[in-house]
């Protein structure tokens, strides 16, 4: 009986530290309302997205695919559709090979002499 008590009061302290002191940082993060910085309510909201075109080329078998119903990988922050998953798959395995750069060569092998 007295191994639950210690049990009990061990979780209740527990309880009360985590969430007290998760309370007291979300209190102090947040003084009051928010503002939004000046330069940043001066953004015209249509700048901040990206619409995807209507149509691309599939980088593998040079298929015109429509974007909304493609498949897509983004490689070096450039999103590229496919015609299908084969496609993507075999793209995002070598992306170097489709887009016309040559691939990275092999590290030499040190020898040990």
């Amino acid at each position: 009986m007295e191994a639950l008590g210690y049990f009990l009061f061990w979780a209740g302290l527990v309880f009360l530290v985590v969430r007290l002191g998760s309370e007291a940082q979300v209190m102090r993060d947040v003084p009051g309302p928010r503002r939004v910085p000046e330069k940043a309510s001066r953004v015209n909201p249509k700048q901040l997205g990206w619409t995807a075109p209507k149509t691309a080329v599939d980088p593998v078998c040079g298929t015109t695919v429509q974007t909304n119903v493609a498949k897509s990988s983004v490689d070096d922050g450039a999103v590229h559709y496919f015609c299908s998953r084969d496609c993507r798959e075999r793209f995002e395995a070598a992306p170097k090979l489709y887009l016309g750069q040559p691939p990275e060569a092999p590290p030499e092998a040190m020898s040990h002499g």
